[in-house]
């Protein structure tokens, strides 16, 4: 190729780099002026955690930690199930490391184990050191996490639509490619920049299915937020490592002693009752779960007071109430 081809073939390229990654920026930056942290930042070993705490003074209500599931944040819970409880209880609302505004422990993506001792940590600088932990689809995992790591610092769990135990089924060429270094790399910045919020959208019905999204859920959630560089990247990693994680942990499930409550839909195809919360309760003495009938994935805002009925029998069985 002649000097003036390739001068003109590295021109090129270079602007459209520049571009992506002008594009890359604006975006990311329009998401996070529209959806602003809602919460306080806290400081574990360095790393940034931000919370959001709602209802009661702490001191005068039990304690729950809200744990939220993939590429979520603080906004899924905020929508519809922290308003359901902030009367009765002190509540902690977290963004999982290296979601929402946290940052990540380690790029190569942060475990399950490491997820729960840093959300311990930031809730112990809050005084909150015995809480009830709910967590939701991946978040039921790091609840997990919590109380086998820390059994005597968990009150009790709720697991909703929770992932508990080892699948049979390949991790999805999506995250096989952007959980990888080149996917991270160059494929990463062309979804930031070019894949449409009506998409993201159609996906999010997927996951509510059989049921509907409810009014106002998008929006307050922020869909944009899931598509930053940042989110896709811990996201993927996260759920890359996560059924190891899992074939570790559940040897553990026998030993733990304090009350569980699953909350899990009869018809949620994302994490399947029969694989994950049938056999959490085979596996332990304390666990009871409530089946609901024909619901889908995400009952924490369909199914609103389901969970905060397994919220009330936890505290209860804690002797919280």
């Amino acid at each position: 190729m002649a000097p003036l081809a390739l001068l003109l073939l590295a021109l090129g390229l270079g602007a459209g780099c520049a571009m992506l990654s002008s594009r890359v920026t604006t975006r990311e930056e329009n998401a996070m002026a529209a959806h602003p942290p809602q919460g306080q930042f806290l400081d574990v070993d360095g790393h940034k955690v931000h919370v959001v705490e709602r209802g009661q003074p702490r001191g005068s209500a039990p304690d729950l930690v809200l744990i939220h599931g993939s590429n979520g944040s603080t906004r899924d819970m905020t929508f519809r199930l922290s308003p359901a409880l902030e009367d009765a209880y002190h509540i902690l609302i977290f963004d999982r490391p290296g979601l929402g505004y946290s940052d990540p422990v380690t790029a190569r993506g942060t475990s399950i184990q490491t997820q729960a001792r840093v959300l311990k940590e930031a809730s112990a600088q809050l005084g909150v050191t015995r809480p009830l932990v709910l967590g939701q689809s991946y978040g039921g995992a790091v609840a997990l996490a919590w109380a086998t790591q820390f059994p005597d610092e968990t009150a009790a769990v709720i697991n909703v639509s929770g992932v508990s135990h080892p699948w049979d089924s390949d991790l999805s060429p999506f995250y096989k490619v952007t959980s990888s270094r080149l996917g991270s790399a160059l494929v990463v910045p062309l979804l930031t920049a070019f894949v449409p919020k009506s998409y993201v959208r159609n996906s999010l019905a997927e996951v509510f299915a059989p049921q509907e999204v409810p009014k106002g859920f998008a929006e307050h959630f922020g869909l944009e937020m899931s598509l930053r560089r940042s989110s896709l990247r811990a996201n993927a990693k996260q759920r890359a490592n996560l059924l190891s994680e899992i074939e570790a942990m559940a040897p553990l499930y026998p030993d733990l002693a304090m009350p569980i409550e699953i909350v899990h839909g009869t018809a949620d195809t994302t994490v399947g009752i029969s694989i994950h919360a049938e056999r959490l309760v085979a596996d332990t003495s304390t666990a009871r779960l409530t089946p609901l009938d024909g619901v889908g994935h995400m009952p924490h805002q369909t199914h609103t007071q389901s969970v905060v009925d397994a919220v009330q029998r936890a505290a209860a069985r804690a002797n919280l109430r």
